[in-house]
C-alpha cells in the first residue's frame, strides 16, 4: 500500500510575496507609493518654495511619477522586512530632507550650487529614462537594465542624489543639514549593496556586476 505524499501548504510570506507580482497588485502599490511625490510637488509649485536647484530637481519628480506608474511588473520580490524598511526610510527620507531641511547660509556662489543641481538632473533623468520600466523602491528583479547610464556606473539614480545632495549643503548650509544629508548617503550606500545582494542571484545581472566594476561615480567608486 502507498501512501499519496502531502505536500505542505506554502507559508503566509511566500503567497503574501507572490501577490506582489500580480500586475494590478504592483500597479496599486506603484500609485500609492508616489503620492508623497505628487503632493511634494504640487506644494512646491503652489505655495512658493521653488528655488532654481529644487525647480530643476521637480523634473526628475514627474519622470518618476511617470515611471513609476508605468513600471513592469517584477518576477521576484525581496521578502526580507528589514531590506523593505531600508528602501522607505531612504526614499521617503530624501523626499521629506530636500522639502523640509531648514534654511541655511551659502557656503559658495549662488552658480555653484546652481550647477550641481543641473548636473544632477541631468544624471537623474538619464538615470531614470535609462532604468525605465524596471523601477520600484523596493529591491525587486523587474528586468536587468545594464544600457544607457547603467554602462558606467551600477547604480546611477543614487549618484544624481548625491550629486544633488552636495548642491544642497553648499546652497543651505546648517550642521543639522550635513548629519542628515550624510545619514541619506549612508542609507543609499547600503541600500545599494542590498539591491545587488538580492540581484545577483540572476545570472544576467552577476554577469554584469562583472562588466561594470563603479557603483556611484567612474574610475572612483
Amino acid at each position: 500500500m502507498t501512501s499519496t505524499p502531502v505536500t505542505a501548504k506554502p507559508p503566509y510570506v511566500s503567497r503574501f510575496m507572490a501577490l506582489l507580482t500580480v500586475p494590478w497588485v504592483d500597479k496599486t502599490i506603484a500609485v500609492i507609493a508616489i503620492l508623497p511625490n505628487g503632493v511634494e510637488l504640487y506644494r512646491r509649485y503652489s505655495g512658493g518654495h521653488l528655488t532654481f536647484p529644487r525647480a530643476i530637481l521637480s523634473i526628475q519628480i514627474l519622470v518618476l511619477i511617470v515611471t513609476m506608474v508605468f513600471r513592469r511588473t517584477p518576477v521576484r520580490v525581496t521578502p526580507n522586512p528589514w531590506f523593505w524598511l531600508l528602501a522607505f526610510v531612504a526614499t521617503y527620507g530624501m523626499l521629506a530632507f530636500t522639502a523640509f531641511a531648514p534654511n541655511g547660509r551659502p557656503l559658495t556662489a549662488p552658480v555653484v550650487s546652481s550647477t550641481l543641481a543641473v548636473v544632477a538632473a541631468l544624471v537623474l533623468l538619464f538615470a531614470r529614462i535609462s532604468l525605465g520600466r524596471s523601477i520600484g523602491f523596493v529591491p525587486a528583479n523587474r528586468g536587468i537594465v545594464s544600457t544607457g547610464a547603467y554602462r558606467f556606473v551600477r547604480h546611477p539614480i543614487y549618484t544624481g542624489i548625491f550629486i544633488a545632495l552636495a548642491g544642497f549643503l553648499l546652497r543651505s548650509y546648517t550642521p543639522l543639514n550635513v548629519i542628515l544629508a550624510m545619514t541619506l548617503v549612508l542609507l543609499f550606500m547600503i541600500k545599494s549593496v542590498v539591491e545587488e545582494h538580492v540581484l545577483r542571484v540572476d545570472a544576467e545581472y552577476a554577469a554584469y556586476l562583472q562588466r561594470v566594476r563603479w557603483r556611484w561615480f567612474p574610475g572612483i567608486v
